[in-house]
C-alpha cells in the first residue's frame, strides 16, 4: 500500500530524511517512531504528498506520487497535530463544507460523525469543543472522503487520560477496515494499538518489527534473589556473568542476608535452566527469579541514545 524507497529530503544542506527505505501492508496499522528531529513530520509530509523528496521513490497503492498527485491524494486522509480548523464554524457546518471541497457527497456527514463520536455536538460551534472534541472533528475531516490510507501525527497530544482512551478506540476500530500510520511520542500507545513499529533515527530506519517480536529482539531482564553462602559479592556476580547469554550483571541492595542481582539478557535465550544449574551446582538457595521482557521504551532507547537535531 505504501512504498518508500531510498527516499533522501534535505533543507538547504540539513538532511532531515537519509535513504529512507521502509514499505506497509494493506491494513496494518503502524507506529512511526523517534525522538524529535529524527524525520518522522518530515515523512508523514512527503508520504501525503504535501512535500516532495529530494530523492527516492514513494508510492502509494503502486503509483508514484510525483506522477499522478491528485488521485494518490484521494487514498489518503491526513490527521496534523494541530488540526487546522474553522472555530467559528458549527460541527455539522465545517464538514459539509469540506464535503463540498472534496467533492463528496454530502449525506456521508452524518455517518462519518457518528463513526467519529461527534453526533451529540454537531450543532457546536468548533471553538466551544474540548480539545478531544476537536481532535475528532479532524479525523472526521480526514475520514469524510473515505480514504483507504490514515495518517496521524500525535492524534492523542494535549488529551486528558478519557479522552485517549476513547481515541485509541476508535482508531483501532478504523484500523478494522483500512490502513492506518500513526507517529506518536506515546510508546504505550504504540504497544496498545500498532501491529508493527518502525523507528527512525537521524533520518534513517534502525528498526522495523511487528511489536511484540521487537521487544523480545532486544532482550529481557532477569532478577534473582538468593542465598549464596560464603560467596562474596564480586564472585557471585562473576559467576552469573559467565552464563550463556547474559550480557550484564548488576548488584541490587539485598535484605536479611540475601544477595540480590539483576541479569541483562541480550537475546532472546532462556537462561533459567543455565541458573538453576549454577545455583544447585554451587549450594546456594534461590528465593526468587522474575524474568521482565524489555518494554517498548527501553527498546526505543537503547536505538535512538544519541538523540537527533531539527
Amino acid at each position: 500500500m505504501i512504498e518508500v524507497e531510498k527516499v533522501t529530503k534535505f533543507y538547504g544542506s540539513f538532511r532531515a530524511v537519509d535513504d529512507l527505505n521502509f514499505s506497509i501492508k494493506k491494513g496494518e496499522i503502524v507506529g512511526l517512531l523517534g525522538p524529535n528531529g529524527a524525520g518522522k513530520s518530515t515523512t508523514m509530509r512527503m508520504v501525503t504528498g504535501f512535500l516532495n523528496p529530494s530523492s527516492g521513490n514513494i508510492r502509494i497503492d503502486g503509483t508514484e506520487i510525483r506522477e499522478d498527485p491528485k488521485s494518490v491524494k484521494r487514498k489518503i486522509g491526513y490527521l496534523p497535530e494541530s488540526a487546522p480548523l474553522y472555530g467559528d464554524m458549527i460541527v455539522e457546518d465545517y464538514l459539509r463544507y469540506v464535503a463540498d471541497v472534496q467533492d463528496v457527497d454530502p449525506g456521508k456527514v452524518a455517518g462519518t460523525a457518528t463513526v467519529c463520536g461527534l453526533s451529540e455536538v454537531m450543532h457546536k460551534n468548533i471553538s466551544e469543543l474540548s480539545r478531544g472534541y476537536r481532535q475528532r472533528v479532524g479525523l472526521a475531516h480526514a475520514l469524510l472522503h473515505d480514504p483507504e490510507i490514515l495518517i496521524l501525527d500525535e492524534p492523542t497530544s494535549g488529551l486528558d487520560p478519557n479522552q485517549i482512551s476513547e481515541v485509541r478506540a476508535l482508531i483501532k476500530e478504523i484500523g478494522r477496515t483500512k490502513t492506518v500510520v500513526i507517529s506518536t511520542h506515546i510508546l504505550s500507545e504504540v504497544e496498545m494499538i500498532c501491529d508493527r513499529v518502525i523507528i527512525v533515527s537521524r533520518g534513517q530506519v534502525v528498526a522495523d518489527s511487528p511489536t511484540a517480536e521487537l521487544r523480545a529482539r532486544y532482550g529481557h531482564r532477569a532478577q534473582l534473589r538468593l542465598q549464596a553462602g560464603g560467596c562474596g559479592t564480586g564472585e557471585l556476580s562473576r559467576a552469573l556473568r559467565a552464563l550463556p547469554g547474559v550480557a550484564a550483571c548488576a548488584d541490587a541492595e539485598g535484605e536479611g542476608g540475601l544477595a540480590s542481582v539483576v541479569l541483562s539478557v541480550g537475546t532472546d535465550e532462556d537462561i533459567r535452566p543455565s541458573v538453576f544449574s549454577l545455583i544447585k551446582d554451587n549450594g546456594w538457595i534461590l528465593y526468587e527469579m522474575a524474568l521482565q521482557h524489555n518494554s517498548l521504551e527501553d527498546v526505543f532507547r537503547s536505538l535512538t541514545a544519541g538523540g537527533n537535531e531539527a
